[in-house]
């Protein structure tokens, strides 16, 4: 593939073997792309992907005709010398072990860049962001009315024909699509448990496993229902699959993945025979963006309602908070950690102002991060738990993008 750019819209940054330094590489017409998987890495484990030897830093994205509008850093937004800089810094290892860091303002995809295992065609592991795509996919059976939005209220157990009640723990029916979505189900097994289920995946197929996780839990209560990471994703994906025509593999397929113009992806089973619901799948850099473009529009795509404004609006608002004691990615600029389904929020502190955020996160360093105020997109992969890419933002990309920092290349109209 030949991607044509000019010199000045173009910087290649190339981080010297066992040095800090770096080296501009002058671009020449129709020879530079972006890196692509060899048929090797594309094939093999993500974890083998040898690390490039030249970071590759493009400040007019190319328009790859995927439904991603493209633009010019500086030009169209953004103050092009900061995020120039910051690019370097990442070269330089500076920021973890990221693998891509792609900018979108007002619709339109500004910045991309690609290191160490970043290929622009190549599938990156999400691990948790996984969440957020499943919990779209719930807001498109609401948009197609296999569901409504007041069926978030309603006991979970009242979708799913094919339980046994009397044998549930007490408490059962506390559990609603909302609790699932917001991490507060209140359930709690303990890891014996989850390890006896895991070695007898018979016990666990289709509704069995829902069956066997009411019978094992601890009773559910009132005063259980707090936020506990990773106890709701599955139900919802049993929901789904109890509510939709068809296999739910082929739902998030047609309805989603497909009208993203999303197919070079990977969605493995779990060992109940359902899609995935809280990791495992991994998207391209470019198609994690289209996610984010999806909830920044408040559920439209190309003119089309996917998933319905009330529930985006739900989805990435504040629904709880989760304490500032360990904030992932986070710094001395993020602050008020919550959850609202599937997405996380934080206050992103520049100057006297803080400017609300909500991302998906997974772990590695995968982020989907919105920033409505100032109309911008940040989508990050990398691999390495140690980031700190929420701080990353508020401290340098933020304030790129405020108000009078854009900046007009000569010959080039503002």
């Amino acid at each position: 593939m030949t991607i044509h750019l000019t010199i000045r819209s173009l910087l290649i940054i190339a981080l010297l073997s066992g040095a800090g330094s770096y080296i501009a590489a002058s671009a020449k017409e129709n020879n530079n792309h972006a890196p692509e998987a060899t048929t090797a890495e594309a094939s093999g484990s993500f974890r083998d992907i040898p690390f490039l030897d030249n970071a590759f830093i493009d400040a007019a994205p190319a328009d790859k005709n995927d439904g991603i509008p493209v633009g010019k850093l500086g030009v169209d937004g953004g103050n092009k010398d900061s995020i120039m800089r910051l690019a370097q810094e990442i070269a330089g290892s500076h920021h973890g072990s990221l693998d891509s860091l792609l900018i979108a303002h007002k619709g339109k995809l500004l910045f991309e860049s690609y290191y160490l295992r970043g290929r622009v065609d190549l599938p990156h592991p999400q691990a948790s962001a996984t969440k957020t795509y499943t919990g779209m996919a719930l807001g498109r059976a609401i948009q197609l009315g296999y569901l409504s939005m007041a069926d978030l209220d309603k006991p979970l157990v009242s979708f799913l024909q094919d339980l046994d009640p009397t044998t549930f723990v007490e408490g059962a029916e506390l559990v609603t699509l909302h609790t699932a979505m917001t991490m507060t189900t209140g359930i709690r097994i303990t890891a014996e448990q989850w390890a006896e289920f895991e070695t007898d995946p018979s016990q666990i197929q289709g509704q069995q496993h829902l069956q066997a996780i009411f019978e094992h839990s601890a009773p559910i209560t009132a005063e259980s229902q707090t936020f506990l990471y990773g106890t709701g994703p599955g139900l919802v994906m049993q929901v789904l699959n109890a509510v939709v025509p068809g296999t739910v593999e082929d739902f998030i397929k047609h309805e989603l993945l497909d009208k993203l113009g999303i197919a070079n992806y990977n969605w493995q089973t779990a060992p109940n025979g359902l899609p995935e619901a809280g990791w495992r799948t991994s998207m391209t850099s470019r198609d994690m963006l289209k996610w984010g473009m999806l909830a920044a529009g408040k559920g439209q795509w190309k003119g089309e309602q996917l998933v319905p404004e009330a529930f985006i609006n739900r989805a990435a608002s504040r629904l709880l908070t989760t304490g500032d004691d360990d904030v992932y990615g986070g710094g001395k600029h993020v602050s008020k950690l919550g959850y609202g389904y599937f997405w996380w929020s934080a206050d992103l502190k520049h100057g006297d102002k803080s400017y609300f955020s909500t991302s998906a996160q997974g772990g590695g360093g995968q982020y989907i991060i919105l920033i409505e105020e100032l109309d911008l997109i940040i989508v990050v992969t990398a691999h390495e738990n140690d980031n700190s890419t929420l701080q990353m933002t508020a401290k340098q990309i933020v304030p790129a993008f405020l108000s009078g920092t854009a900046q007009s290349q000569p010959g080039e109209a503002g």
